[in-house]
């Protein structure tokens, strides 16, 4: 292990973190398990026993405040925009299971042919190119179509969704809040629902909003508001995660040839290629919580009503849960300890087959249909954000098939 005698600090808001988090992450896994930031006012926890331990705690660590450290993100208001993610028990299980009458695994699969087609409609267009953005012209397109697909949002409103939901999560150096351009894009976004809503009350069809608008259980059902917060959650949630996700996979498979191969010689390992993206550059890094009374951990005492952060980008390279955890290696065995990228327990992530199977399937089209690539380290740019980590852009060139 390498020592420094430079101070251990650790600030979600900093732009070297985004760029590189991970050396932070080991120093805080092995000198401070427990991390107190005192400008920001927060603790953290960064080894994958400790997270997951957290993350199915919900006595302890309440999500009632939501899972941001922006001020005007979190706070007693924050599920008007993270929906049931910022819940406890029994507004948590009310909510999500009406949820849940409307966003189903069966709707989900039925995606999958949508998705195909819509990943060959942006994929045939970047082939007839030969270079371009892979997070622009395929990554950052396809999940908002999905979503929007599932929502019947009209095609030609879906790139200002897109632009609305990165002006949320996006950060420029030295903000630490919500900037007023993602307050006018939130503002934006209540009045798009608060439309799509009506619209759909007074004309049901069979989109996911009408579902909503119909989930129902022993006579009760999901206030506009309600729906509106659970939309603002896919686009901003599903739509950024997914992106980052599908870049990542790009990525690091590009930094690893030897990885890639066994993909091009197995399509088969498809599903390890996305399994161990998520593991080795999860696109949520943290998710916050408050603590519903003092918890004592490594020989401290966090008190109640204190915010904590669970660094699942962290617990996904703690060499205690993954040998040699900084190796992108799709041969490793994830399923034995668990990857924190969803989270564990009641709060696991909803979309998490949502997003996989995205994965699966822009992926395999691009198998498929692509014989190399080569990606422009100059001029990848990473986004900024203090929750989610991934690309902005990724200049990519292929040889196809």
């Amino acid at each position: 292990m390498t020592v420094t005698s430079e101070p251990l600090v650790y600030d979600p808001y900093a732009y070297e973190i985004h760029e590189d988090p991970y050396p932070t992450y080991r120093r805080m896994r092995e000198e401070a398990p427990l991390y107190r930031n005192e400008e920001r006012g927060f603790w953290a926890l960064s080894r994958h026993a400790d997270v997951l331990a957290a993350f199915r705690d919900s006595e302890r660590y309440s999500n009632a405040e939501g899972v941001s450290i922006d001020p005007a993100a979190s706070g007693p208001h924050a599920h008007r925009t993270m929906s049931f993610l910022a819940m406890d028990p029994p507004q948590h299980g009310r909510m999500r299971g009406l949820v849940a009458r409307g966003f189903t695994p069966r709707r989900v699969a039925g995606m999958e042919d949508r998705i195909r087609a819509l990943t060959v409609e942006h994929l045939d267009v970047c082939l007839e190119q030969g270079s371009f953005d892979f997070v622009d012209d395929l990554a950052g397109k396809l999940p908002m179509d999905v979503i929007s697909e599932m929502l019947d949002v009209p095609k030609t409103d879906r790139a200002e969704l897109r632009r609305l939901s990165d002006l949320l999560i996006h950060r420029e150096e030295g903000v630490t809040d919500v900037p007023p351009a993602g307050m006018a894009a939130a503002l934006d976004l209540v009045v798009y629902y608060a439309d799509m809503i009506a619209q759909r009350r007074a004309k049901p069809g069979e989109d996911l909003i009408s579902a909503l608008c119909a989930a129902e259980i022993d006579g009760d059902r999901l206030t506009d508001d309600e729906i509106t917060g659970f939309l603002f959650l896919m686009v901003v949630a599903g739509n950024e995660t997914t992106t980052k996700l599908l870049a990542h996979a790009w990525y690091w498979a590009w930094r690893n040839p030897d990885e890639l191969a066994k993909v091009h010689a197995d399509a088969g390992r498809i599903p390890d290629w996305v399994e161990e993206t998520l593991r080795y550059d999860t696109s949520s890094q943290l998710l916050a919580r408050v603590t519903t009374q003092d918890v004592e951990l490594y020989g401290q005492v966090v008190p109640k009503g204190d915010r904590i952060v669970l660094l699942a980008g962290s617990a996904n390279r703690d060499e205690r849960a993954f040998p040699d955890p900084d190796r992108f290696d799709l041969d490793r065995d994830r399923e034995a300890t668990g990857i924190a990228s969803f989270g564990v327990g009641r709060h696991f992530c909803m979309g998490a087959s949502l997003a996989r199977l995205e994965g699966h399937v822009v992926l395999e089209e691009l198998m498929r249909r692509v014989r190399s690539y080569d990606i422009d380290p100059a001029g990848t740019e990473r986004v900024h954000s203090v929750n989610v980590r991934g690309f902005a852009h990724l200049p990519t060139t292929v040889v196809a098939r």
